[in-house]
């Protein structure tokens, strides 16, 4: 079944610098400070379009996009992590049994909308969330019909959905679905590969963001040396961000050639070094999902295994991809002024060291401190201790150490060596925190029997008084 866009001459080059007063193709204003992590380009998979168009999700929504399409013109192999939060919303619940019920297999499509999650919406939210993915299948069925817009009919409900559903917004009401279901036909006519469009479908599953966060890039496999592939990905976050399995929306596509049996062990993987390591405010979403769609239209061997050369290759490639990612979600965090990395070394366990990562990365006093640039090291050392479910000896204070490691590349400053606090120079400290960007260093040791030698990482960002005004008033 091939798709059929609009036709596109080709991908315009946006210019590299704009005023946030003036929006960027039907973007919104983007703030100055933001525009720099808007790519003007992108290379994007063989095989896959995109679109973003308004519907009106939200009453108060005049013009801007809220309704995202994004398609393959092939069948997909197609794997996900969703949010472990006991009220999961309708498409959580709806992308996952589709994924079960192909065994990975057979996807085509994402949908997403952004103004309303459809969550904590009972049997009608599974029926509205069910009705979009089959909207999209319809139009697929119809195209490979050759058939007249007017005489589209869905394909068999016997057979499960190809399209994966996500929506975000606010929780416990319904979505407007007869708008959703009738500019489905619009959205797959304006499907296009063009940095445009593209553009378009991340600025359409936005809500608090203030930037559509977009990355792509190319690279190859040991196997085929001769054959470039590409990678894209978009995600949506910017409050309520805090992991657990999945973090937000978000969606990656390759046209490498990886079947769903390995597509999903690789998701996770990355997944748990870059969106399962990101924190905004400690909150974890009804609608957390992330799903990776590879259709294989670059060709080359397929790669059956993670501990292949390729396996270890992809696997590399797409962590570091996801990575830089799921960091745009901290860049732009509610009222964030900084952005931190936080690095466990020396543990005993990587789940010890990501556990202790995390701990620090949600602690309100920790992200208070940095937003008033106070060197306040003891409450770093104090989330260390405070820190749940890690296994004995992981911790031991006597061989604990804290810095601050400048981004600048000047000297590290150490703030705690083996348990024993340093002479702080506070007018460095300060200086360092003058800075949007900032690591943290806590070095454990090697634990209890001093030969630990993993380390994991967590990005997060400030509190700042913005965070608050803007979760006040988010229903407004």
């Amino acid at each position: 079944m091939a798709l059929q866009p609009k036709l596109v001459s080709g991908d315009p080059i946006l210019p590299s610098s704009f005023s946030s007063r003036e929006p960027l193709n039907h973007l919104g204003a983007i703030p100055a400070s933001k525009q720099k992590y808007v790519p003007t380009s992108g290379t994007y998979p063989k095989g896959f379009l995109a679109t973003g168009i308004h519907v009106g999700v939200k009453p108060t929504n005049a013009s801007t996009p809220d309704l995202a399409l994004l398609a393959s013109e092939t069948p997909c192999s197609g794997a996900a992590v969703f949010t472990k939060n006991k009220f999961q919303a309708a498409p959580v619940t709806i992308s996952r049994q589709i994924l079960e019920r192909r065994s990975g297999e057979g996807i085509r499509a994402i949908i997403i909308n952004s103004g309303c999650a459809n969550a904590v919406t009972g049997k009608g939210g599974l029926d509205d969330a069910s009705s979009m993915g089959r909207a999209v299948d319809a139009c697929f069925h119809a195209s490979s019909k050759n058939a007249p817009q007017t005489q589209r009919q869905e394909a068999p409900n016997s057979e499960p959905s190809s399209t994966l559903v996500m929506s975000t917004g606010v929780i416990g009401q319904r979505l407007p679905i007869s708008k959703i279901i009738s500019a489905t036909p619009t959205a797959y006519s304006s499907l296009s590969s063009t940095h445009k469009d593209w553009l378009l479908a991340a600025r359409a599953i936005c809500t608090t963001d203030t930037f559509p966060k977009i990355l792509s890039r190319t690279f190859t496999l040991p196997s085929s040396p001769g054959t470039t592939y590409s990678l894209a990905g978009m995600t949506k976050g910017a409050g309520m961000i805090h992991p657990n399995m999945a973090t937000l929306l978000g969606m990656l596509f390759t046209d490498a050639p990886v079947p769903a049996k390995t597509l999903q062990p690789l998701l996770t993987h990355a997944v748990d070094r870059s969106f399962n390591a990101i924190s905004v405010d400690g909150d974890t979403s009804t609608n957390d999902t992330l799903a990776f769609l590879a259709n294989g239209a670059a060709g080359g061997s397929p790669v059956t295994s993670l501990t292949s050369e390729d396996g270890k290759a992809i696997t590399e490639i797409v962590t570091a991809f996801t990575q830089q990612l799921s960091q745009l979600v901290i860049r732009d965090g509610e009222g964030a002024t900084k952005f931190v990395r936080v690095r466990v070394t020396n543990s005993p366990s990587f789940a010890d060291a990501q556990k202790i990562a995390s701990t620090i990365a949600r602690s309100p006093l920790v992200k208070t401190a940095l937003y008033g640039k106070d060197a306040n090291w003891g409450r770093i050392l104090c989330a260390v201790g405070y820190t749940e479910g890690l296994n004995p000896g992981a911790v031991v204070p006597e061989k604990t150490s804290v810095s601050f490691v400048p981004t600048d590349g000047s000297e590290v400053l150490k703030l705690l060596v083996r348990g024993e606090p340093e002479s702080v120079d506070e007018r460095r400290a300060g200086k360092i925190l003058e800075d949007e960007d900032l690591e943290i260093l806590v070095d454990l040791g090697g634990g209890e029997g001093g030969e630990g030698r993993e380390e994991a990482s967590y990005w997060f960002c400030d509190f700042s008084h913005e965070y608050v005004t803007i979760n006040g008033d988010y229903r407004t």
